[in-house]
């Protein structure tokens, strides 16, 4: 691998061999193979720090790596990035998920910005800083975690269970954050310090069973289950102010007429309607209970009438909200089906962290000297990472990283779970200069 000041080659070639492992997590317990990427990690940061890996199942193996701070009671840090992507369809893409080329300064694969970019610039910048014989007061440590993408239960939540002395920190870096978000006031750049609950719902529709070529007065499950899609599809729960949006909003500098629309329930509808299609995406989802139909199951034959259909929704919560409220819209939405399907949900509420924090003034100080002329703002991650369990169990825990200008809002959000998946070189060499400059900063 490139040696020398500039990180960019290393970086780069570290990221392409974690692509190419194909960590492929489809939500199943055999899946994943994580202990493809942990034994490439563990071979890289060799010689550094102590090694530990876990696998509380078969192929889904984490690893951290620690070096131990000089001073007990100095606050220690954790980089945290996940091995595992998310399954791809390669007639979506332009090129081979999996090859990792390298063309005009991006590299491409699943996982690419999800979050194996970060996961390598992490790994580079521990070696870095290895390379100058790192003496923290405050432990510094790596996590190579498994199992993210499947709601963490093989990796975070499981180490943090049984091995919570090997992995627990004082402060948390991991996804996401980091990219450019312009404004009149100057360059902004988001830090995730809360994100949004999972109520992840399962709702299972019978009918009975029949001939397919006498189908006049059936009970036909899938049917009833287009409709149950349908009226998901168009529930539309109400706007929500609530505090995180707020300061993300106050933080931004945006033109007062916008700045008041999108504090305004009855107006942010029509302000979004403005905005560039990734970031009105995520600004709705930002102020609304999401709910989004995203799997379905059923039918066994064509000339048989279906009697069972399992439809998988997924219901994001907002901060503050119960999983009861989430429910009760979910019924709502139902109206006079919901007692006509069973439903099953899983419970795993919105997480956030203070900005009031060193965590917060470290990274304000580097990318003051990183990104001149921008600055931090809170914001609120839609999706889930598992900085969530970490928050639980008392850790500060932001969602964090740097992007260039050649990676703009939108390109960055379709590409989370989407087609095309690509980083720039620059965008890589930015984090890996962010993790090393916090870990100084931080930790002596």
């Amino acid at each position: 691998m490139a040696r020398g000041d500039d990180p960019t080659g290393e970086v780069t070639d570290l990221l392409q061999q974690l692509i190419r492992s194909q960590c492929v997590n489809d939500g199943t317990p055999g899946s994943g193979g994580e202990v493809r990427n942990v034994d490439l990690l563990g071979g890289y940061l060799a010689g550094i720090g102590d090694h530990e890996v876990y696998e509380p199942l078969p192929g889904r193996r984490s690893l951290v790596v620690r070096v131990e701070g000089s001073d007990p009671s100095a606050p220690s840090l954790l980089l945290m990035g996940h091995t595992d992507v998310v399954p791809v369809n390669p007639d979506g893409w332009h090129r081979d998920p999996f090859a990792a080329e390298l063309v005009d300064g991006f590299v491409w694969g699943r996982g690419a910005v999800d979050m194996l970019n970060l996961t390598a610039s992490q790994a580079v910048a521990l070696r870095r800083l290895a390379a100058r014989d790192f003496r923290p007061r405050g432990t510094l440590i790596y996590l190579a975690v498994a199992d993210e993408e499947a709601l963490g239960t093989w990796g975070a939540k499981w180490l943090l269970e049984h091995e919570r002395d090997a992995v627990y920190a004082d402060n948390v870096l991991t996804e996401s954050g980091g990219y450019r978000l312009p404004s009149d006031a100057g360059l902004r750049l988001p830090v995730l310090v809360a994100e949004k609950g999972t109520y992840w719902t399962k709702i299972r529709v019978r009918g009975t069973p029949g001939h397919g070529s006498q189908p006049f007065r059936t009970d036909n499950a899938l049917v009833t289950a287009a409709e149950v899609v349908r009226r998901i599809a168009e529930f539309r729960p109400e706007t929500q102010i609530h505090e995180a949006w707020r300061r993300f909003v106050d933080g931004m500098g945006f033109p007062a007429g916008l700045h008041a629309a999108l504090l305004d329930p009855t107006k942010l509808g029509d302000a979004l309607a403005e905005l560039p299609l990734g970031l009105a995406r995520t600004m709705h989802a930002c102020t609304h209970t999401t709910f989004a139909p995203t799997v379905a199951h059923g039918g066994t034959k064509t000339n048989v009438i279906p009697d069972r259909v399992e439809l998988e929704v997924d219901i994001r919560t907002l901060p503050g909200q119960s999983g009861a409220e989430a429910g009760a819209m979910l019924r709502e939405a139902l109206g006079d089906l919901a007692d006509a399907v069973e439903i099953d949900s899983n419970d795993d509420p919105s997480s956030s962290a203070p900005v009031d924090t060193p965590l917060w003034d470290s990274p304000a100080r580097v990318t003051a000297r990183l990104c001149e002329g921008s600055a931090l703002v809170p914001f609120l991650m839609v999706g889930g990472t598992d900085n969530r369990f970490f928050r639980r169990a008392g850790s500060v825990g932001y969602g964090f990283g740097l992007f260039s200008e050649r990676l703009d809002y939108d390109d960055y959000a379709a590409m989370f779970h989407g087609n095309d998946e690509r980083i720039d070189q620059e965008s890589l060499a930015l984090s890996t200069h962010l993790w090393e400059a916090v870990a100084e900063d931080l930790l002596t």
